[in-house]
């Protein structure tokens, strides 16, 4: 039963960061175009909170990172305005490189299918 709060919490700690990610006014995360929160991780306890981060241009993602660290102050502040917890969170931002890895997954699996499609011509 726990475990449907924990990811209600994590929806909407997802929903309100993404909302809160397009109004920042930093310049390290702001100009940098394409910024996504992949997923949303919180101890049960309520205490920390991992946000996974990808970005599009990987060439400024670590800029993007230390952005969003010195910023992690005003988005908790502005986390606990919005949500309605007993406590708000420490937030922990992580690079996600899952959509890069599954794109590796997806060019590997082509080139095995083409190697096949060779083998069946000849």
């Amino acid at each position: 039963m726990a475990s449907n709060r924990i990811g209600r919490i994590n929806e909407e700690i997802q929903r309100e960061l993404s909302d809160q990610l397009r109004r920042l006014k930093d310049p390290r995360v702001s100009a940098t175009g394409m910024v996504s929160i992949t997923r949303v991780d919180t101890t049960g306890d309520l205490r920390y909170s991992r946000i996974y981060i990808s970005c599009l241009d990987k060439s400024q993602e670590k800029d993007v990172m230390k952005g969003l660290r010195s910023a992690s102050g005003f988005l908790r502040r502005e986390l606990g305005r919005t949500l309605q917890l007993r406590y708000t969170p420490e937030l922990q931002f992580i690079a996600d490189d899952s959509i890069q890895y599954g794109a590796h997954i997806l060019e590997v699996l082509r080139q095995a299918e083409r190697q096949d499609e060779g083998k069946a011509e000849e």
